[in-house]
């Protein structure tokens, strides 16, 4: 069985003893009941990670590191998600599932057609609640990168920063499918996938993103819910590009 993996956003070297951050130390010690002298991993963030072993005193908790483990799980190439904001708490499975997927960045988006409406502390408190599901899911998967998790901002208002890579829009209506497009777009190493709210993007946004260089695809006969669609357009992406 491995050993469990912590982030932890602190300088990491070879041979430190680190004292855990509290909540850290909460969950190793108290949740899953970690004792002393169990082998636990550290990593924080920027790329491989550092065996070491669980040292207890009172209610905190301390790692005794051993050598860098430059192990990595990231993808060949880098993709986005550019997620409608949809109702609820579904952004939580999507952000969650993102990073077991290997996508780089999550890009919430506040469409004409979501439901879900964020600002000032709510806002803030939301987005902080994702960037912690992204490090979790990041523990549990084995990625030594965290995702990043953006604040939500409007579809204008992320077309108007630099492209990265192609960029497709998913649409039940687009002429070419997914695969086409990318057999005919060799060479590609930067994707971002557009998934629209429930209701999908309004016919204004979808002209938006056209005029900006997007370019719409449709993913197979079924029309998905907006929680699926992405992420099941990430496994497709990897899978068709090899990644």
């Amino acid at each position: 069985m491995s050993a469990p993996r912590f982030y932890c956003d602190a300088p990491l070297s070879a041979g430190a003893r680190i004292a855990l951050p509290e909540a850290l130390a909460h969950h190793a010690l108290r949740v899953l009941r970690l004792r002393a002298g169990e082998a636990i991993a550290l990593f924080n963030g920027l790329g491989g990670e550092y065996p070491g072993v669980l040292e207890i005193d009172g209610k905190a908790g301390y790692a005794q590191l051993g050598d860098f483990d430059p192990r990595e799980a990231e993808l060949a190439g880098r993709i986005t998600l550019v997620q409608g904001l949809p109702s609820g708490d579904k952004m939580d499975w999507v952000v969650e599932k993102a990073v077991e997927l290997g996508a780089a960045r999550v890009c919430p988006i506040a469409a004409q057609r979501s439901v879900l409406q964020l600002s000032g502390p709510r806002l803030d408190k939301r987005v902080a609640h994702w960037q912690r599901i992204a490090q979790s899911a990041a523990e549990q998967c084995g990625r030594n990168r965290l995702m990043a998790v953006d604040a939500p901002m409007s579809l204008s208002e992320w077309l108007a920063q630099p492209a990265d890579g192609l960029r497709l829009l998913c649409h039940p209506e687009a002429q070419e499918d997914l695969a086409g497009k990318l057999r005919g777009t060799p060479g590609v190493q930067a994707l971002t996938l557009l998934v629209g709210p429930e209701g999908g993007w309004s016919d204004k946004e979808v002209e938006q993103a056209r005029q900006a260089g997007v370019q719409s695809v449709r993913f197979g006969p079924r029309v998905l819910r907006t929680e699926t669609a992405g992420l099941a357009l990430l496994s497709a992406v990897s899978a068709l590009l090899g990644w």
